[in-house]
């Protein structure tokens, strides 16, 4: 074989071997595994609050509340999500000085759908507020200015009732979100009057360096019916909850304004809230006096109350969902 045939073989061995590199292999490729993501999710947390601040009235007497909750998730498509939840607070209505007694904790449920359409999205449901231990007895107190003696309770019946809701929001931009919050009941406090709330939401995101911070508010009115007559106890004589004029409960505004801070499942909220209701209303509506004064030897209440007061409040809360498990 002469040198250019030589030279022609080896080129063709070359050749040859390059080609088949960049040809498919015989073998077959393993196939990747096929990872399923699970639609159900879930969501705990944790709450200790210096104040427990219902639409502005306390549930705590002024004093710190902590809060559990957990809320099950079923996610049909990113679009669509089922939800029921509960969650548990610890509250006290009454003051020391005015022992009628108060349920220690609230135990709460709720369930509905979310939507998501890009920028734009909703929650619909229903909640219930329960106070299972609420005693519904009565106390005779001397009530001013006149020194009558009055029989009051911290509710002539059990005080559990429900709402429906429908909480809608629109994420403008990525700083910006504005929002609105529907609340009815049929049963306020399981009065027999109705009650609708309804306010507006807005809130500033941090961005860069701030994007842990928020900034937001709320500004809303709350609406009530008349109140049913109900009865004391054993006590046949028909009467309405003390202090309400002819039945009818006070309406009122509230607001709320604060900044909260969030570190990974941690946000401390820092936040002022106050109302338009005034001592005496906040009384005709919770039917706690809080302040008093001594005449004849005797304790007399006034019918005002502090539990609409303007306050300061911190909110300290965890959360955990399932990714933050994984």
């Amino acid at each position: 074989m002469n040198k250019i045939s030589i030279a022609a073989a080896v080129l063709a061995i070359s050749a040859g071997s390059a080609f088949a590199g960049d040809l498919p292999s015989s073998k077959s490729a393993p196939i990747a595994p096929v990872v399923t993501v699970s639609p159900w999710d879930f969501d705990i947390g944790a709450t200790l609050t210096s104040d427990y601040l219902f639409r502005g009235l306390t549930q705590s007497n002024h004093q710190p509340s902590l809060w559990g909750r957990a809320e099950l998730r079923y996610n049909v498509n990113p679009n669509w999500q089922f939800y029921i939840g509960t969650s548990a607070e610890s509250i006290k209505f009454t003051n020391n000085a005015f022992p009628v007694g108060s349920p220690a904790v609230e135990i709460d449920g709720s369930g509905g759908v979310r939507g998501t359409f890009d920028k734009f999205a909703f929650d619909f449901g229903a909640i219930g507020y329960g106070y299972p231990d609420s005693p519904t007895g009565t106390q005779t107190i001397l009530l001013g200015p006149t020194l009558t003696p009055t029989t009051i309770g911290l509710s002539p019946r059990n005080p559990t009732f429900f709402e429906l809701y429908f909480k809608p929001t629109y994420t403008v931009n990525d700083w910006l979100t504005v929002g609105l919050n529907e609340f009815y009941t049929p049963s306020y406090l399981n009065t027999g009057a109705y009650g609708n709330y309804l306010s507006g939401t807005v809130k500033l995101s941090g961005q860069g360096d701030l994007s842990a911070f928020a900034v937001s508010g709320e500004f809303g009115r709350q609406w009530l019916g008349t109140v049913d007559n109900v009865y004391s106890g054993n006590n046949p004589a028909n009467y309405t909850y003390i202090g309400y004029a002819n039945g009818q409960l006070p309406s009122y505004n509230y607001w709320n304004a604060g900044v909260s801070y969030t570190w990974k499942f941690a946000t401390l909220d820092l936040r002022y809230y106050g109302t338009s209701l005034s001592p005496s209303q906040a009384y005709i509506l919770t039917g706690i006096p809080n302040a008093s004064y001594v005449a004849g030897g005797s304790t007399v209440y006034t019918q005002t109350s502090a539990y609409a007061n303007q306050r300061f409040v911190a909110t300290l809360s965890f959360d955990l969902t399932s990714k933050d498990l994984k």
